[in-house]
């Protein structure tokens, strides 16, 4: 997928920052869907979450590390709906046969995900480079009044760490270089 320039759009979206432009991929699985109303039932479904990947028809497919991974990106993308998008904001979890999706959806289409770049990490906003790191893909789409912010993580059965970091978002700074 090619980066597009304002140029190359016919319609007015906002420049690509980043964060992919692209649709939710259907994921076989068991499907797990809850209402985030405001930030402090992100930590009551953080509890849930873990509870359901902690089951062993779950837990015998995944690592430890792959269970911590998807609850971290679990908050990171539940938080930036709840701060960033707004109104109604749900969040799906597919547990498919090799790793799980995460899609977080909110009444801001017009707000695509912008990963923070220039900025020193101590001052935040580093979430979606983290999210970035920990998924085999991720991305977003616009529906109609609605955002889709989504990731596919693995079950840590498989996909090399390395293969995926090669995929982060580049940051803008020349001074600034991931390790």
């Amino acid at each position: 997928m090619g980066r597009e320039t304002g140029a190359d759009r016919a319609d007015d979206r906002p420049p690509d920052h980043g964060w992919p432009c692209a649709p939710v991929p259907s994921v076989p699985g068991d499907v797990w869907h809850w209402q985030l109303e405001a930030m402090h039932v992100v930590s009551r479904v953080r509890s849930d979450l873990r509870a359901r990947i902690a089951h062993p028809s779950v837990s015998a497919g995944s690592t430890e590390d792959a269970r911590d991974g998807l609850l971290l990106v679990f908050e990171e993308l539940a938080s930036n709906a709840l701060r960033h998008g707004g109104g109604d904001v749900r969040a799906l979890v597919v547990a498919g046969p090799s790793g799980w999706l995460l899609d977080l959806s909110d009444e801001a289409p017009e707000r695509p995900p912008v990963p923070a770049v220039d900025r020193d990490p101590a001052l935040g906003g580093m979430g979606l480079h983290l999210v970035a790191q920990l998924s085999t893909s991720y991305g977003y789409e616009r529906r109609p009044g609605r955002k889709h912010v989504w990731a596919r993580l693995p079950s840590g059965r498989g996909e090399p760490t390395e293969e995926r970091r090669s995929r982060l978002p580049e940051p803008r700074s020349p001074e600034i270089h991931r390790d």
